[in-house]
């Protein structure tokens, strides 16, 4: 009876430590795995749900994909983005940063002559993949009496611009009337001898030249878009109690390029003539947004402090974008299911790294994405891969799984501040067959490395310009 006894007890104590090992193993599993529902990671139909924070915070807007179902841009006959020209696209604009901050100066006036000689508060933003920019865009009011104009938020440039009439030259379609500056009683142009006029080549590239006493401006982009047309100012309104006089805009007349859809820019950089420093009376040079994680849902563009999270960590800007007006950050490391990866440290700091809101893919020195790379390949070894496609070349088709466990991705970035990514910025989906780990490798262990939208999504993100930081907290949308 005794032994019987003993023999017993000792089976449930190995069943109990057995399932206490199970259970460490399931919670382990649990932090370092995102499990998601495949059909989560295609565009919605889904009716709208509106983010609380956009609606409840001051100088806010809500932020939301041009094509989805919260979009007044979004149309049943719309077609639905390519996704590999959008990649193909990005890379374009990749590739005009770095040249820029290799200080290639041929480059820049090779497209200063194209230009010349062609001379002759919180938003909506929503995602403009759709429409051939793969970024997001915001609507404000222009003019007296406002009009609402559509127009891509980004933070790698600097010069808010519209189309207007007369149209010149060319004007891309865009789903909003042109704006016609002969209407509103509050345009002007700026005149050429103006101060504001000559500060147009660090804000465009480009120095501003006279066309009739009044100043011309010249914009080109790294896929080789462009804007031309009067310097001007005028009224732009953002919400109902965020107003501001005098604004200085580019009033474009000769367009072209890929932005079908949408009204023109709203500049977010650093530079004097960009909107955070236009507006830095007001909101101090701080602005916040989150980027919505599907079509479904929408996100925020704040300007100003209110309504910030007490859980935001802000990492310093570092110097590697000095002398230019993009967000600079220092990457100290990645992580992948938990593990901090094995990299150099000099391999971030020989390169540099800016965060972006218009570059689509996340790009990483080389060899920090080979790291990475192998790290996500190891802990997908289950499913089956899938072709490259363009800059990605770690694929998987999904085809027949309901759920998908990915392994969670973080970065350290200098003071500390942890980013733990949302799983919906790990991956990038072209079709179920074809579902890709969504960071890409730059040419060379020297090029600037660059924190892309995908990898923002769902995160609070906030630029403080006068403090010199950048702040991250989750669940920014809420």
């Amino acid at each position: 009876m005794g032994i019987t006894k003993i023999f017993v007890s000792t089976i449930l104590l190995s069943v109990c430590v057995l399932g206490n090992a199970v259970h460490e193993e399931s919670k382990r599993y649990e932090a370092d795995f995102h499990t998601i529902e495949v059909s989560s990671l295609l565009s919605s139909s889904s009716p709208c749900v509106l983010s609380p924070k956009a609606s409840k915070t001051k100088s806010s807007l809500h932020v939301m994909h041009a094509h989805g179902t919260c979009s007044h841009l979004s149309s049943g006959k719309n077609a639905i983005p390519d996704r590999v020209e959008i990649l193909k696209r990005d890379q374009a604009r990749v590739d005009s940063f770095h040249a820029k901050l290799s200080k290639t100066t041929k480059t820049a006036t090779r497209n200063a002559d194209r230009v010349r000689q062609r001379k002759s508060a919180d938003l909506p933003a929503k995602d403009g993949s759709t429409i051939g920019s793969g970024n997001y865009i915001v609507t404000v009011g222009i003019g007296t009496p406002k009009k609402d104009l559509s127009l891509i938020f980004d933070t790698g440039s600097d010069l808010t611009w519209t189309q207007c009439e007369p149209c010149v030259r060319t004007c891309y379609s865009q789903k909003e009337p042109i704006f016609n500056p002969s209407s509103s009683s509050s345009y002007y142009n700026v005149s050429c001898s103006s101060a504001v006029c000559g500060a147009l080549s660090s804000a465009t590239g480009n120095s501003g030249s006279c066309s009739s006493s009044t100043c011309v401006y010249g914009i080109q982009y790294g896929d080789q878009s462009f804007s031309v047309g009067f310097l001007a100012r005028e009224k732009l309104t953002l919400t109902s109690s965020d107003i501001f006089d005098g604004f200085y805009f580019g009033c474009g007349e000769n367009n072209q390029g890929l932005f079908n859809g949408v009204a023109g820019l709203l500049g977010l950089g650093r530079d004097q003539l960009s909107f955070p420093s236009q507006t830095a009376s007001r909101y101090n040079k701080v602005f916040s947004y989150c980027l919505p994680s599907s079509a479904a849902t929408t996100g925020h563009l704040t300007f100003g402090s209110a309504g910030l999270s007490r859980s935001v960590k802000f990492t310093p800007l570092s110097s590697v974008t000095d002398g230019t007006s993009f967000y600079g950050l220092d990457i100290v490391g990645i992580s992948v299911a938990g593990q901090k990866l094995t990299i150099p440290s000099t391999v971030f700091s020989s390169a540099g790294a800016l965060i972006d809101s218009g570059t689509v893919i996340t790009r990483l020195p080389p060899k920090a994405y080979s790291a990475l790379k192998s790290a996500f390949q190891a802990s997908m070894s289950r499913y089956p891969t899938a072709p490259a496609v363009s800059i990605l070349d770690t694929c998987y088709d999904l085809t027949g799984y309901r759920t998908v466990a990915i392994p969670k991705v973080g970065f350290l970035f200098s003071g500390g501040v942890d980013v733990e990514l949302d799983a919906t910025g790990i991956l990038y989906a072209l079709k179920i067959s074809q579902v890709c780990l969504g960071f890409a490798s730059n040419s060379d262990d020297s090029s600037v490395a660059i924190f892309g939208n995908v990898q923002q999504q769902t995160l609070e993100v906030v630029y403080d310009g006068r403090g010199g930081r950048v702040g991250f907290a989750p669940g920014g949308c809420k």
